[in-house]
């Protein structure tokens, strides 16, 4: 009886199957590692392209807003006027503590160096890299509150909500690039370089705010967004090393996605009256509040 060689020295059928597969496997790992990926260590010393939002799409968000503004002025009850005024006040105070007080460039770069740091912190170390973050827009507006309405108490509160409409639209942005790190076959194997520009479009919802319980033990001003608020946003990518994919739609999809689910997910905020309770007291009703609505 014969023996059955897989190699042998006259090409066969079999042979040339494995030898064409094994062909086939060896271009495919030589292009995604060479061409799209990038092994050296930090990617970006070697490019230029860092995404940003283009000053025409920057126009036509303040033109909008500006439209929206204007048309609020003229179809709002005057009653809503000074609770926006105070709204972006408020929001200026956060936009400015967040640059440290500091005007032009240099409150840009603490703003900037703060982002950076705090997407460093939350960013998964396994897979993502390094995080540089090029540039920080914090916007010029505020969300804009209309149609004030008195709604019937929830099952959760005896107490009358009042409910708004909330439109934002800004230049809020953040230019960033990172690489995506392949672990296998080994650690490190490679890297795929992202670069993305991400700006807030459009945000609509509807606002619910609850009043505090008289008994409540740490009485809190609720606030919470409706589950189905609208979130737009503009997304500018490029992945690669050598050669490079630009703006591809199933990360824009993803980045959506993410920022929809975590806003929906937070889409509640309570605020502690002075005097009347601490943050540490309001935290344990929330978690006792939690722990009721699971046993119900």
């Amino acid at each position: 009886m014969g023996t059955n060689y897989v190699f042998s020295l006259q090409p066969t059928f079999t042979q040339g199957l494995i030898l064409g597969q094994l062909s086939i496997l060896a271009l495919l790992v030589f292009v995604l590692k060479y061409l799209f990926m990038d092994s050296t260590k930090y990617p970006f010393e070697t490019t230029t392209y860092h995404p940003r939002i283009n000053s025409d799409s920057i126009m036509r968000s303040q033109k909008l807003y500006q439209a929206t503004h204007e048309n609020g002025h003229k179809n709002e009850d005057e009653s809503a006027e000074w609770l926006n005024l105070l709204l972006h006040q408020i929001v200026g105070t956060y936009r400015s503590k967040l640059q440290d007080d500091l005007p032009g460039a240099e409150g840009d770069e603490v703003a900037r160096k703060r982002v950076e740091d705090y997407a460093n912190k939350i960013r998964p170390a396994s897979f993502l890299d390094h995080i540089v973050v090029h540039s920080v827009d914090l916007g010029s507006s505020a969300p804009r509150l209309s149609n004030g309405r008195r709604v019937p108490p929830s099952q959760s509160s005896n107490s009358p909500e009042i409910e708004f409409d909330v439109n934002y639209v800004d230049t809020v942005s953040v230019s960033l690039s990172t690489s995506y790190l392949f672990n296998y076959p080994m650690a490190l194997f490679a890297r795929l370089p992202v670069a993305l520009t991400i700006s807030l479009s459009l945000f609509r919802s509807s606002v619910t705010i609850t009043p505090p319980l008289h008994t409540s033990p740490a009485p809190t001003l609720t606030f919470s967004i409706s589950p189905t608020f609208t979130l737009d946003l503009t997304t500018m990518s490029l992945m690669g090393s050598r050669a490079k994919l630009a703006n591809v739609p199933k990360l824009h999809d993803l980045i959506q996605h993410q920022v929809h689910r975590v806003l929906a997910a937070k889409g509640v905020w309570k605020v502690v009256l002075p005097g009347l309770a601490t943050v540490e007291e309001a935290k344990q009703e929330v978690k006792n509040e939690m722990a009721d609505a699971a046993l119900s």
